[in-house]
């Protein structure tokens, strides 16, 4: 709406969207080899900073292109996730990082559910606000780190024999028969799957049942809150009881069940019985398979390892929305769910083909 009130176009829009993507896939594998030369602490708190002084100036901008300069710069602050879970690989013991990523996952999807709610009623107050506040949590988040995060790795002077940061990526497609490039394949493609389902859900919800920009907001509710739930209080005992590998299968079935449903369902009735079973799948899958990449991760290489994962995952968060469209459009409204279906019924057979196995390295326990 913002864009909008300065004469951007859709496609415009469009663009200004996918500027902060692409801007954080390559972003993440940078960031992470960063983190495991220097530190996470530093990597976070650049990240952090940036991203509060981009959010702060896009609350003010006042031409279409500043706002494509602060995504940009957003995107590139927004590109430490993978750092995130490196500092988890480094932290928790092998046998409890599905349960932390888990909490790690449910709490960014509590900020995904109240962060459009807050900036909504922050509108109000005017155009600039939700941008204020945004950096405002930034900056706190900032603030926090540099007050009680304590750094889970020792700088590395050097690191003789080290290869260029992109040379991960090039040998997911190289190598995919390494553990790790079959996990990277398996969490790309369960993230292109994803991003397939929320870019057309609301469209399809409208054109089969109706369903309104009104009443949308609450089928994204009931999707979020079966996803919190699953990722901060049962992937862990699930993991507990039958392994990380185990956990990826099924929830990769879990996933391609309920794709597979949604085109099937004759009335929202039996849709609210299908609908669980995406966030429940993905909620077994991405926390198992980056706890399980942390396992076969040298040490010295996880923050480099997370964010090459995060890079795939952004390519497929960009790919997904042109290809589901199209497909809505063009062929039927129920071909995105069975494209992404399909997808991760190929993919997913890699699972069979990983192992779990401890980490390499003992757990660094910080005081």
């Amino acid at each position: 709406f913002y864009a909008l009130k300065l004469h951007a176009s859709a496609t415009t829009i469009g663009m200004i969207i996918a500027s902060f993507f692409i801007a954080q896939l390559v972003a993440a594998p940078v960031w992470g080899r960063v983190s495991d030369h220097y530190g996470r602490r530093p990597a976070l708190l650049v990240g952090l900073s940036a991203s509060a002084a981009a959010y702060f100036v896009f609350g003010f901008a006042n031409a279409v292109w500043l706002l494509f300069v602060c995504r940009l710069v957003q995107g590139l602050g927004g590109g430490t996730t993978g750092v995130l879970q490196a500092y988890v690989g480094d932290t928790v013991p092998p046998e409890d990082r599905a349960r932390s990523l888990g909490w790690l996952s449910a709490g960014t999807n509590v900020g995904t559910m109240l962060g459009p709610v807050i900036g909504s009623f922050a509108t109000y107050w005017g155009h600039q606000w939700p941008g204020i506040l945004a950096a405002s949590l930034c900056v706190a988040n900032a603030l926090f780190a540099w007050q009680w995060l304590p750094e889970s790795k020792q700088p590395q002077a050097h690191a003789p024999g080290r290869k260029p940061v992109w040379h991960g990526v090039w040998m997911v497609f190289r190598n995919p028969a390494g553990n790790v490039q079959r996990l990277t394949l398996i969490y790309a493609v369960a993230m292109l799957a994803f991003s397939c389902l929320t870019s057309v859900l609301a469209l399809y919800l409208s054109a089969e049942f109706g369903i309104t920009e009104k009443t949308i907001g609450y089928v994204f509710l009931y999707v979020g809150i079966f996803s919190v739930l699953m990722r901060s209080a049962l992937i862990g005992p699930i993991v507990d009881r039958i392994g990380e590998p185990w956990s990826i299968r099924a929830g990769a079935a879990t996933l391609i069940l309920g794709l597979l449903a949604y085109p099937l369902a004759p009335n929202l009735w039996s849709l609210a019985f299908i609908v669980p079973l995406v966030p429940i799948g993905t909620s077994l899958l991405f926390p198992a398979t980056t706890a399980l990449m942390s396992h076969h991760s040298p040490r010295s290489e996880l923050g480099t390892t997370m964010g090459i994962a995060q890079t795939f995952a952004g390519i497929s968060r960009v790919v997904a929305p042109l290809v589901s469209t199209t497909l809505f459009q063009r062929i039927s409204h129920g071909m995105p769910f069975y494209f992404a279906a399909t997808f991760v019924g190929v993919v997913s057979l890699l699972a069979f083909q990983v192992e779990r196995q401890p980490a390499p390295e003992p757990v660094r326990v910080i005081d």
